[in-house]
This record gives C-alpha cells, structure tokens and sequence, in this order.
C-alpha cells in the first residue's frame, strides 16, 4: 500500500482549484439589437487622444493610415471619411478596399453596414463614439456612421475608425448600395 506524505493531497486539491478557477465563463458579448449603452463599471479607460496614431508615426508607419479618405459613395451622394486611427482595424479594412456595401438605417442613431468578413480587431482600441464617427462594432461585424451617440459611452467593442463632416442631410441621402474606396 503506498502512503502519500501529509498535506499532499491538500496540495493536490489547492492546484486544481487554482487551475479550475481559470476555466470559468468569460466576459459575455453582447448580443441584443443594440450597440453598449455605457461602459462596464471595469471597463478599461480609452487611451489618451493621439496615442495610437503617434505611437505608429514615431516608426514612420502612422503616415500611411491616419489622414487616409475613404469615399462613401451612393447614386444620391457621397461622404468622405478621413481615417483617424491606426490600428489593425483601420489597416485590414483598409486592405479591403474597394467594397461594395449595402447602407441601411439603424434605431435614428446611425448609418450601418455589414463588411463582407470580420475584421482583424486584436491590439485595437476601444471607443467613445462621438456624432461624425465612423466605427467598426466587433459583434455585428458592422461598420457605423455615428450621428447621434447621445448616451453611447466608451465601449472595447466598438472601434473608431475616422470621422466624417458631411451634415445630416447628406448622410441621410446616402443609403441602399454604396461603393466604398480610397481616394488617390
């Protein structure tokens, strides 16, 4: 018969516990109709303004993201879009372009449209979505013309791409299908 040493077993038992306390559920996604309201109480703070774009500048690789126009273009109208990030985000969906997309309303908030595949979001930062912004929100795999984030707080889900400054009238016009390119 063998014998295990005293507090051996206890030792046993205090690892797998420790191990077992690794597997529990992670953070739970949202997956209701609505982007994130307000932020989690945990919720990260959102970088200071500019440290993305001028960490990438510093090793010359800001310069071929940030200040980007991408043209939103539909049969009534056009908006322009000037990236302001530079993120992995920001990069793969610029490396999709041209696309052509399908402009929809959505909740009298905001202009969405479904990108053909998710987009490479890792290392990407969250956002406080502003009027005038163009997001990329990670659940729905959708991007966003934000023009009115009243009560929309910061969010890791939700990612700032560039900003628009078309008015409301213009952006309302530009709807249905929609090509999507960068200008030379």
């Amino acid at each position: 018969m063998r014998l295990t040493p005293p507090g051996a077993a206890a030792a046993t038992a205090a690892a797998l516990t420790l191990t077992l306390a690794g597997c529990g559920p992670a953070d739970e996604v949202r997956q209701d109709d609505s982007p994130p309201a307000s932020a989690p109480a945990t919720a990260p703070s959102p970088p200071s303004s500019g440290s993305a774009s001028s960490d990438a500048s510093s090793d010359g690789t800001g310069d071929e993201v940030v200040g980007t126009v991408v043209r939103f273009s539909g049969d009534d109208e056009t908006v322009d879009v000037t990236i302001g990030e530079d993120s992995p985000a920001t990069r793969d969906f610029l490396n999709m372009l041209p696309l052509t997309l399908d402009l929809e309303e959505l909740n009298g908030r905001e202009k969405i449209a479904y990108l053909p595949r998710d987009l490479e979001h890792d290392g990407s930062p969250g956002s406080d979505p502003e009027d005038g912004d163009l997001i990329y929100f990670v659940p729905w795999g959708n991007l966003g013309f934000y023009y009115d984030a009243e009560g929309i707080g910061y969010s890791d889900l939700t990612l700032h791409l560039g900003r628009y400054d078309a008015p409301l009238d213009d952006l309302e016009r530009l709807e249905g299908e929609i090509t999507v390119d960068v200008l030379p």
